[in-house]
């Protein structure tokens, strides 16, 4: 029994760990360019999109702030719904286990 105690600990802390690793990850920021840096986009560790940036070339209008804006948005919606989708999925597979807040399963 002592050794199932031990992989039960050691089990808790890999949690911790990737907690704060994930933690970590959020703060992180990447930045990603298209057309010869006519487009950059900005993503965090979690890959949540945080700013984008577009060369004013690209339009014949001045207005490439609401175009940033919007972008920002439309990305984070998509995102969103990926999210639920594979929530969804992840159900079917593991029969609707309820896991507690925070646990996710690896995949």
């Amino acid at each position: 029994m002592k050794n199932i105690g031990q992989m039960m600990k050691q089990a808790q802390e890999m949690q911790t760990k990737l907690q704060e690793m994930q933690a970590k990850l959020a703060e992180v920021e990447m930045p990603g360019t298209a057309g010869g840096g006519m487009v950059t986009v900005t993503l965090n560790g979690k890959g949540e999109m945080k700013k984008v940036k577009l060369d004013p070339k690209l339009f014949t209008s001045a207005d490439a702030e609401m175009a940033e804006d919007l972008i920002v948005a439309a990305f984070n919606d998509a995102k969103g719904k990926v999210e639920a989708h594979m929530a969804q999925e992840m159900a079917k597979i593991t029969g609707g286990l309820n896991l507690p807040p925070g646990m996710k399963l690896p995949f």
